[in-house]
């Protein structure tokens, strides 16, 4: 898959938005990715899916950030036939109370997957639940790198993340 094919899957679920929008860590931007409008769409989610299926190996396991990583694990995990955990944001009150759910060995492998970095804060915070778990995490797959710091504070954590599309990309032939 090229990064052309990707950006015109999101284009057509008309996931990119242009207008006044505030972030979530408080800032606002001229442009918006709706990450529930290519996430539910099942061709940008096969595109995804391939995507991140094609940067794995066959002994890989996922871990998805809740909420937007979850399904882009579930359909990564079926396309590469690996297993996947889900990083959640905060323990449940019930039940095991875990943060992380699924298998997960001590020492194991983990490659994150998550919808769109910003300033890269909820990835890094799966990260650190992710290694407090028992995890061992050094790479991460996103699909859009806004490009607003996000990849240095998930760099810092001692993390490599690699991107499908960056806002650059995304935004290159805007009308």
């Amino acid at each position: 898959m090229t990064n052309q094919a990707l950006i015109d899957a999101l284009r057509a679920a008309d996931a990119v938005q242009f207008g006044e929008f505030e972030l979530s860590h408080g800032g606002t931007s001229e442009y918006y990715v709706d990450k529930y409008l290519f996430e539910t769409d099942p061709g940008c989610l096969e595109l995804i899916a391939e995507a991140f299926a094609e940067r794995l190996a066959d002994d890989d396991k996922l871990g998805g950030v809740a909420l937007g990583g979850v399904p882009l694990a579930a359909a990564t995990s079926v396309e590469a036939d690996v297993p996947y955990v889900i990083a959640r944001k905060q323990r449940k009150d019930y039940g095991t109370a875990n943060l992380v759910e699924g298998r997960l060995e001590e020492g194991e492998e983990v490659i994150v997957l998550e919808d769109i970095v910003t300033t890269g804060t909820s990835l890094v915070d799966a990260i650190e639940a992710l290694r407090d778990a028992g995890a061992t995490v050094e790479r991460a797959l996103v699909v859009v790198d806004r490009q607003e710091g996000g990849r240095e504070n998930v760099e810092d954590a001692d993390v490599e993340m690699e991107a499908l599309v960056t806002a650059e990309e995304l935004l290159a032939d805007r009308d």
